[in-house]
């Protein structure tokens, strides 16, 4: 942050996207918990480190001139953190990964929430709370992706079991510039989580609870619609699993063997 403000003439750079990560899917008592911790570390906590430094730049208190206020920024700073769709649907051998997605899904709650603190600030009338304030306002975004066509996917299936590709048989799947296309539209239409599919979508508004809504009527028709959808698909997926172990046990069974 530091080398990029002194870049940008003194200016810390009014967006930040976080989108460094990685998965490592396996089923929980077969993966090491050194793989356990690596995974929060890069998923969440690289997130949270990123997040912390940027909002501690951005919340500094603007340049005053005398009782003046404040000049208002019709384009606050974007902090834009990249999760998953796993963050809110955990299906089996992704327990390395979706916990930490969600965490991250969890502190982009939190900090929605504490940043209005900075932004109301600007506009108070008492001149000593305005000179605590930062100089733009600031809003933070999560972007909830599904699977995406990458290097990373073909690392993450050398390591997927086979009952986690069974449940993820007819997942729409993405390019990156797909993926970045949607995520950029869901943002400038003023989205707070920005799902780049449908489906990623639907399981996003079913599972918002206290999380803020792009579009109270559109996000609460589409949690009633996906309530009523899961009572099959949840069933579904869990007798998929069932069955898988009924067959094989545990084990990693490649596609097609008998």
């Amino acid at each position: 942050m530091s080398e990029t403000t002194a870049w940008n003439n003194g200016q810390p750079p009014d967006i930040v996207w976080q989108i460094a990560g990685s998965a490592h899917p396996s089923l929980f008592c077969d993966t090491p918990v050194e793989i356990l911790r690596s995974q929060m570390d890069v998923n969440y906590w690289g997130a949270a480190y990123l997040a912390h430094t940027t909002l501690k730049a951005w919340t500094q208190p603007a340049p005053q001139k005398g009782d003046s206020n404040v000049p208002l920024s019709n384009s606050p700073r974007q902090l834009i953190m990249t999760s998953s769709v796993a963050a809110v649907l955990g299906a089996a051998g992704y327990a390395p990964y979706s916990p930490a997605k969600a965490a991250m899904r969890s502190l982009a709650d939190t900090l929605h929430s504490e940043v209005i603190l900075y932004n109301g600030s600007r506009r108070s009338k008492d001149a000593s709370v305005r000179a605590q304030a930062p100089a733009r306002d600031i809003s933070v975004h999560l972007i909830m992706p599904g699977t995406i066509t990458s290097p990373g996917l073909e690392n993450e299936n050398k390591t997927k079991h086979a009952v986690t590709k069974l449940l993820e048989q007819g997942d729409v799947v993405q390019t990156e510039d797909e993926v970045a296309s949607a995520a950029v539209k869901g943002l400038e239409k003023g989205g707070f989580i920005v799902a780049t599919q449908f489906i990623a979508g639907l399981l996003r508004a079913g599972a918002l609870g206290g999380s803020a809504r792009n579009n109270w009527f559109v996000d609460t028709i589409m949690a009633w619609v996906v309530s009523i959808v899961w009572l099959i698909i949840g069933p579904d997926m869990d007798a998929k699993v069932f069955n898988y172990g009924k067959k094989y046990g545990t084990k990693n069974v490649v596609e097609g063997a008998k």
